[in-house]
C-alpha cells in the first residue's frame, strides 16, 4: 500500500511539473556585429528586470540583420547605417552614434590620414609605408567582407566601388578587423570608433588615425566634428508586439546610457 501511495504522489508530482513548465518569450535580435556586444548586454538588464524573457543576439552583418526581420527570423534588426529609400517598410529605433576609424598597429609612427591617401592605400597607388613617411614595408590593406555596413559607408565616403579595392585580408566582424590589425605592425583597417577605443583602453597594440585632420574619437562623434560617423539602429517590420516593444523602448532609455558609454559609443541625442 506504502508502494503504491507513493508511486501515486510521484506521478501527481510529475504531472503537476509537465502542466506547469516555465514559459519564457524569446526576443530574437541578429545583425550588425558593431551593435551586438552592446545589446547582449542591454538585453542582459532587461531579462533582470522581465525573468519571463529571453533576448537571444546573434550578429553577421547589418544585412543579415535586415534580411532576418524581413523574413520574420528575427524580431529586431541590428543595422549600424541609416535605412536606404528601399527599406523604407522597416522602423528604426537609433540607440546609439558611432564613426569609423582608420586604424593601424600602436607601433606605427602615422597620427594621421587623409582621404586621399586612404584612397590610394586601398586602390593600391600607395603600398609602401614609406610613401606616407611611414617604415618601410608594404601596407596590409585589411577590408570588410560584403554585408557589412562598415564597408558601405567606407566606400560611399571615399567615393569607391568595391572593385576598385585591392585587400590583403578581407574580414567580417570588428573583433577580427582589430586583431588583424593588431597582430602585423605593417596592417591598416577600418572599424567601429566605439570598438577601437574600447580595445585601445584594454591595451590592444592599434592607434586610430585622425582623418582630414579630426580626432577619431567617440568625443569628436558627439560633438559632430568627425566626418564619418553613423547612427546604431534597431530595426523592425510592422508593430511589434508588447515585449519587443518594451525591449526596444528600454534600449532607448536612459536605463541604458552607462552600458552605451561603456561600449564607448555615444548616446543619442
Amino acid at each position: 500500500m506504502l508502494t503504491r501511495k507513493l508511486c501515486a504522489v510521484a506521478c501527481s508530482v510529475l504531472l503537476l511539473s509537465a502542466c506547469s513548465p516555465e514559459q519564457k518569450q524569446t526576443i530574437s535580435v541578429s545583425g550588425s556585429s558593431t551593435i551586438a556586444p552592446l545589446m547582449a548586454d542591454i538585453g542582459k538588464r532587461f531579462e533582470a528586470l522581465n525573468p519571463d524573457i529571453h533576448v537571444d543576439v546573434q550578429s553577421g552583418g547589418t544585412s543579415r540583420g535586415i534580411q532576418d526581420v524581413r523574413h520574420g527570423l528575427a524580431s529586431i534588426g541590428m543595422a549600424s547605417r541609416a535605412l536606404t529609400s528601399a527599406e523604407q517598410e522597416l522602423q528604426a529605433y537609433p540607440i546609439a552614434d558611432d564613426g569609423i576609424a582608420l586604424i593601424v598597429h600602436a607601433s606605427n609612427p602615422l597620427t594621421q590620414i587623409t582621404g586621399e591617401q586612404v584612397v590610394d592605400i586601398y586602390t593600391g597607388k600607395v603600398s609602401d609605408w614609406s610613401a606616407l613617411d611611414g617604415p618601410s614595408g608594404s601596407v596590409v590593406k585589411v577590408h570588410k567582407a560584403e554585408g557589412r555596413s562598415t564597408l558601405e559607408l567606407f566606400l560611399q565616403h571615399f567615393h569607391l566601388d568595391n572593385g576598385d579595392v585591392r585587400p590583403d585580408l578581407v574580414i567580417g566582424d570588428n573583433q577580427q578587423g582589430i586583431k588583424s590589425v593588431a597582430g602585423n605592425p605593417f596592417a591598416i583597417g577600418y572599424v567601429s570608433i566605439g570598438s577601437a577605443e574600447y580595445e585601445a583602453g584594454q591595451g590592444v597594440p592599434i592607434k586610430l588615425l585622425a582623418l582630414d585632420g579630426q580626432t577619431a574619437s567617440s568625443q569628436a562623434v558627439r560633438d559632430g566634428h568627425y566626418p564619418l560617423s553613423r547612427t546604431l539602429n534597431l530595426v523592425v517590420r510592422g508593430e511589434p508586439d508588447a515585449n519587443t516593444r518594451a525591449l526596444l523602448d528600454f534600449a532607448q532609455s536612459s536605463e541604458v546610457t552607462d552600458l552605451v558609454q561603456q561600449h564607448a559609443f555615444v548616446p543619442t541625442r
